[in-house]
């Protein structure tokens, strides 16, 4: 599995002009599911443009390798000889936990991950996991969900685990200017929350935060005020949205 996370890794940090687009379903049975593409067709484009046919195995084979279909970290670990652990929380989200890599004409155009039906326990679980390896995973999937009663923590619309990764392979002069290289890389990052039953109401306010329907909430971050220190926001700390 290090081999294939670090592959992703190596992309994420190479990335312009990428969109990032994260979509979280609340069950009424206080599990979520959630799934994060990653669009990188521009930077493909653009990179194959520039890269002579004799050099192109070499420095796209390996992405070229990833699957294409739903493949958990379990059994990509398996796959490449590369599991190390036997802690059964550990395994159980490793198999929740699915990648794959998108392809438009044959070439590679992003990245997918997807985390099935999640409970409060598996989220616990998760954040040990993402200690050792980093994951770009939404931080809004940490919010508090009982079935009925999302309360979102606005201090969760950060990047802090896709600088995470980035970090991972970066410099450590490259990490120090995290704020110019994420208003670089990226051309918008946004989280659509669902909920199976109807919203009922919503208390508290945040101008990234709207309601798009009586199913629907969508959060679009402004990077430059997430990035401004001088900016501050007016914004509750806490969102609460209550369902039938």
């Amino acid at each position: 599995m290090k081999k294939t996370i670090v592959l992703f890794l190596i992309s994420i940090f190479m990335l312009q002009s990428c969109s990032v687009n994260s979509e979280i379903v609340y069950h009424p049975d206080a599990a979520s599911t959630s799934l994060t593409n990653i669009d990188t067709r521009e930077f493909m484009a653009e990179m194959m443009a520039m890269t002579p046919d004799s050099l192109k195995q070499k420095e796209f084979g390996e992405i070229d390798k990833l699957p294409t279909t739903w493949t958990n970290m379990y059994d990509l670990a398996t796959l490449e000889g590369k599991l190390k652990t036997e802690n059964a929380d550990t395994i159980r989200i490793m198999k929740k936990v699915f990648m794959k890599s998108v392809k438009e004409d044959n070439k590679p155009s992003g990245f997918s991950f997807k985390m099935e039906h999640f409970t409060s326990e598996d989220y616990q679980a998760l954040k040990n996991f993402i200690k050792t390896e980093k994951l770009p995973l939404d931080q809004n999937n940490f919010n508090s969900w009982d079935g009925k009663t999302l309360i979102i923590d606005t201090e969760n619309f950060n990047l802090k685990n896709l600088e995470e990764a980035i970090r991972t392979k970066s410099s450590k002069e490259e990490a120090e200017k995290m704020e110019g290289m994420m208003l670089m890389f990226f051309k918008s990052i946004g989280t659509t929350l669902k909920f199976e039953n109807t919203i009922k109401s919503i208390t508290g306010k945040h101008n990234w935060v709207k309601q798009i329907d009586n199913h629907t909430i969508r959060i679009e971050y402004d990077l430059k005020a997430l990035y401004n220190k001088d900016n501050r926001l007016k914004a509750d700390k806490h969102i609460v949205i209550k369902t039938e």
